[in-house]
């Protein structure tokens, strides 16, 4: 069962599913890519054959040595412990614990509230509210870098928490947000979108890419 090609359900623009096709990158594992477009048909991931894959409708999600992993953090752990070559948490517990709290800032703190689901439930508005939730939680996210960061989010090394960042502020850019306010965001993004990793699993560089998006 482990030696199958790992199968990830992404869609392109799904920040989520981005942040696990880095990490996927980073540890050079390959895998079988299966579209969920979350906009067609009224959204794919609402069927019932995707509903047996994730109950709760929602991309990514890794099969994988034969279990059925959602939620991206627990499938980035998952990776991390079962194949540690190219380290994304790092060994000193502080440092460690400052990865998983920027991570979770961006995972339940800021894109959960901005998500297409929300989104489509804000009408007129949705606009608006989806960079008031960004900005807010930019804000907050800056501070706590400006003491954390090197190169990167914790340091010079790049973790899981680099792996929130970048497509975090993707969507802060789709949703034209005001980025001047955090050069440090700013700083860090431009770094990691340099490195291979961030590159090839870019949104516009994917199977389900629609031409008009394309690199």
């Amino acid at each position: 069962m482990a030696s199958e090609k790992p199968v990830l359900y992404s869609y392109f623009r799904s920040s989520c599913s981005w942040r696990v096709r880095i990490a996927l990158a980073l540890k050079g594992i390959a895998y079988e890519l299966v579209p969920v477009n979350l906009l067609k048909d009224g959204g794919q991931q609402l069927t019932s054959e995707f509903k047996a894959v994730n109950p709760m409708q929602q991309v990514p999600a890794l099969r994988i040595d034969g279990v059925t992993l959602s939620q991206s953090l627990a499938i980035i752990e998952y990776l991390e412990e079962t194949r540690p070559n190219t380290r994304i948490l790092p060994q000193d517990p502080k440092k460690r614990a400052q990865v998983r709290m920027i991570s979770d800032h961006i995972a339940s703190g800021i894109q959960p509230l901005q998500n297409v689901t929300i989104l489509q439930q804000m009408g007129e508005k949705k606009l608006e509210w989806a960079q008031r939730c960004i900005s807010h939680g930019f804000q907050a996210l800056e501070q706590i870098l400006q003491e954390t960061a090197g190169r990167y989010c914790v340091g010079d090394e790049v973790s899981m928490a680099d792996l929130c960042l970048v497509p975090q502020v993707y969507n802060a850019e789709r949703y034209k947000v005001e980025l001047a306010p955090y050069p440090t965001i700013i700083r860090i993004n431009k770094a990691l979108l340099e490195l291979e990793a961030f590159h090839t699993s870019h949104p516009s560089r994917q199977p389900d890419t629609p031409p008009e998006l394309r690199a």
